[in-house]
């Protein structure tokens, strides 16, 4: 099946970067990412795909990212 991350997110500098080297780190490969916003600087959102699931540990590191992420889910199917 499919392992998704759902994040919204603060249109910000930075985010990607430090959203791609926190999964790194984990181990975490990204297949596909996907972003959207509402405009410059305003709300956004990711989709992003990983090749396996998301650890809980993992997920909470990205929730805490407060800087850029107001919202964090991971999605499998």
């Amino acid at each position: 099946g499919a392992n998704m991350l759902y994040l919204r997110n603060h249109d910000k500098a930075g985010f990607i970067g430090h959203l791609g080297t926190l999964l790194g780190e984990a181990g975490i490969n990204i297949a596909t990412f996907n972003l959207g916003r509402s405009g410059v600087g305003q709300n956004a959102l990711a989709f992003i795909q990983v090749d396996g699931p998301v650890p809980e540990n993992v997920l909470a590191d990205i929730r805490n990212m407060t800087d850029y992420v107001q919202r964090a889910d991971a999605l499998s199917f």
